[in-house]
């Protein structure tokens, strides 16, 4: 069996002037052909379909197309959606005999000139491959699904959990299409759209909470004779464009009826509990920071208003301002992303004092410049190998690291992952257990400092993914939608 392979991801802040192009991709590494087999597979939806049919005894030949992934920002240029697109498709053209497509994208990508980059390439490709070659999409459950999607898939498996396993995803959607292949299955989808939009702060599916009642619900119906996958998708919340929403995928084996009521009974639940997902944690960014001061132990302060993973610069100086006006004995680890400071440090090198103006110039409706007197403490960047979310590597550019005052500050030219690994410190030699807190540009994606047992505050700060949805300047959005608007 040959089996082409492509990864096109990226997830899309709608609100982010930061357009995303060929470069952006290039941050997590880009392969193309033979290349992504070396360089591409060791993380992820494609090392989850690897195993998957090798633990099915599958035996079959890969045909790698093309790996790309943008992480978060502002919408795709259309040139850079057409490269993708040229890429795979032309992929499919040049090669016969192929029996299947497996695409790892992440459903959530919007382009200046286009809605649905998903749908659109999931279209082009089965027009290309044909009607009855199976295409299995792996998705991150924060996507937008849309009828093209589905329409043109054979079936689709969204993240299980958040944090999310995107090696999970790909090993699912792996034997759904050895199943597929195999003719031990066929495959029918059904997509149930729910007119909902909720912020970020009730997305984990760890602790005790709505969503996580959803997910086990999912799996449970899951077990039912006949479901193939489930898939609750609530949908990321920077996303104003039409068919937007939540979700709900099911695919069930030759049984369009089976998989209608199973998702009319996932959408049901979602929307009878729409409330307790729109249940708020955080609190003002002034009483978070007293919060983390006084809390005993280490203490990841997340900057809900400023998350890289949502779209955001990562460049808010809200809390970095608010952690200088209070003397704190620890150090405070702060992410920030300025090109032009780090070039002045590099210039200045190491162990110079400088007074910079740092940070609030991408995101400068919600925050401003920070004016500090500093120290360059180190130097680095660069490709960076690390296990993060759903990839072995990133690169956000030269780095450098200034103490200001009680802060140590880690300045990025771009927002690779916005010190939301404990490796964006930990390349400068600093040890982050003797540290007090550290700022973490997400809402949700704790895990990677979860040796360190913190406790997690959450600062409602103002920016393009705060948890305030109503405050956003919405004008594509599918409406009427919750909680935006009112329903009986």
């Amino acid at each position: 069996m040959r089996i082409a392979l492509a990864k096109y991801g990226q997830e899309t802040n709608s609100f982010s002037s930061t357009l995303t192009t060929i470069s952006t991709f290039q941050k997590f590494g880009m392969f193309e052909g033979e290349d992504v087999l070396e360089s591409g597979i060791s993380s992820g939806p494609i090392a989850g379909l690897f195993d998957a049919c090798r633990d099915a005894g599958f035996s079959w030949e890969p045909i790698p197309l093309i790996r790309g992934w943008a992480g978060a920002s502002g919408k795709i240029t259309e040139a850079t959606h057409q490269f993708f697109v040229g890429k795979i498709t032309d992929g499919l053209s040049g090669h016969e005999n192929l029996d299947g497509l497996f695409l790892d994208l992440h459903g959530a990508a919007q382009a200046v000139h286009l809605d649905d980059c998903e749908g659109n390439l999931i279209e082009q490709c089965r027009a290309i491959i044909g009607a009855d070659k199976p295409i299995v999409v792996a998705l991150d459950h924060h996507a937008n699904v849309t009828q093209k999607m589905v329409d043109h898939a054979d079936a689709i498996v969204a993240h299980r959990t958040q944090p999310h396993d995107p090696y999970d995803t790909g090993y699912q959607a792996g034997q759904l299409l050895v199943q597929t292949l195999r003719r031990e299955a066929e495959p029918v989808s059904v997509l149930q759209k729910i007119p909902m939009l909720t912020h970020q702060e009730q997305f984990l599916t760890t602790p005790a909470g709505p969503m996580r009642e959803w997910f086990e619900l999912a799996r449970q119906l899951e077990q039912s004779e006949g479901v193939l996958s489930i898939s609750p998708c609530p949908m990321q919340p920077w996303l104003d464009i039409s068919e937007a929403g939540w979700a709900v995928i099911v695919v069930a084996d030759a049984d369009q009826q089976l998989a209608r009521k199973t998702a009319n009974q996932l959408a049901e639940f979602a929307w009878e509990n729409r409330q307790r997902f729109m249940q708020q944690t955080s609190v003002s960014p002034a009483i978070a920071v007293t919060q983390a001061i006084e809390t005993e132990g280490f203490v990841v302060l997340s900057d809900t208003g400023d998350s890289v993973f949502g779209g955001a610069p990562g460049d808010s100086t809200i809390l970095l301002k608010l952690l200088l006006e209070n003397p704190i004995e620890q150090d405070c680890l702060v992410p920030m992303v300025d090109p032009g400071v780090v070039a002045e440090a590099l210039e200045a090198g190491p162990g110079a004092s400088l007074s910079v103006s740092v940070g609030g110039k991408q995101d400068s409706v919600f925050s401003s410049p920070a004016e500090v007197d500093c120290v360059v403490a180190g130097t680095g960047g660069g490709r960076i190998r690390v296990d993060v979310i759903g990839n072995d590597s990133y690169d956000a550019g030269r780095a450098v690291l200034l103490r200001c005052r009680n802060v140590l500050l880690a300045v990025t030219e771009t927002e690779g992952i916005g010190g939301n690994h404990p490796i964006c410190y930990e390349q400068f030699g600093v040890d982050v257990s003797t540290a007090k807190m550290a700022v973490l540009k997400t809402a949700s994606n704790f895990q990677y400092y979860s040796q360190f047992q913190p406790t997690i505050i959450r600062a409602d700060t103002d920016g393009m993914t705060m948890s305030g949805v109503n405050r956003l300047p919405w004008n594509q959005l599918s409406r009427p939608i919750f909680p935006l608007d009112k329903f009986d």
